[in-house]
């Protein structure tokens, strides 16, 4: 599952699940004193999370003008469609909080195709991280936020897809996703997603019990092969967790 065990903390719902997540974002970026890179996830699990930082006391806490925010993936539609990681994000956090425009890494969604809008959001994180080449110890972000589905995919790194094999580029368009909404998306490979000081795994709702459950019984599923150059930590609720797992 990672280079070092990962941490599993488990928590009573999901409203203890958004604040716990924001308290470990607060603590690994409230004191930031250069620009840092956040990854940032789908889906319904970080909602709160996202509603939850532009409130205070996170809102005041965060330095905005520092952060940078990124995406692990996203459907290759408009932002304002529904289905939209960047538009979601934008609603629920973005648009509530003083960041600057320039600090907003959106994948592009308006070209050819998904794999044009690959390329280019490759060619941008590379400006942003300033080589063309990785180093485990200078990470690309400092954290990194991930979900896991229901049949095991994270990002948008699906089961038996090539994707999954990816060693070299940092980012791939995805013509054809494993679950629904069926549109092509855009994800970061499990190169550039491990680059981070933490990656953190946000999974709630009894839904994902029976994946997660296989997932720390060792299956063989895209988010059991996500690594991380720093700390891998499992944030979940109760309803989700693995069997013979107590409350945090």
């Amino acid at each position: 599952m990672s280079r070092e065990s990962p941490h599993l903390i488990v928590v009573a719902d999901a409203d203890a699940l958004a604040k716990a997540a924001a308290e470990r974002v607060l603590a690994r970026i409230g004191h930031a004193s250069g620009r840092v890179a956040v990854c940032l996830t789908g889906g319904s699990t970080p909602q709160r999370l996202y509603e939850l930082m532009a409130t205070e006391p996170y809102r005041s806490a965060l330095p905005w003008n520092l952060i940078h925010w990124f995406w692990g993936d996203d459907r290759y539609v408009p932002q304002d469609d529904p289905r939209s990681n960047a538009g979601m994000a934008r609603r629920r956090l973005l648009d509530r909080i003083p960041v600057p425009a320039g600090n907003i890494h959106a994948i592009a969604t308006g070209g050819a195709s998904a794999q044009e809008a690959a390329r280019l959001y490759e060619a941008e994180l590379r400006r942003f991280y300033g080589a063309e080449r990785l180093d485990p110890e200078r990470p690309l972000f400092e954290m990194v936020l991930m979900g896991l589905g229901s049949d095991g995919h994270t990002a948008s790194l699906f089961p038996g897809h090539a994707e999954l094999e990816e060693k070299e580029r940092w980012v791939t368009g995805v013509d054809e996703a494993g679950l629904e909404p069926f549109v092509p998306r855009v994800t970061l490979t499990f190169p550039a997603l491990a680059s981070t000081r933490e990656m953190l795994f946000l999974v709630s709702g009894h839904d994902k019990r029976e994946v997660l459950t296989r997932a720390f019984s060792g299956a063989n599923l895209p988010a059991t092969r996500a690594y991380c150059d720093g700390e891998i930590v499992w944030l979940v609720d109760r309803d989700a967790a693995p069997e013979h797992r107590d409350v945090a």
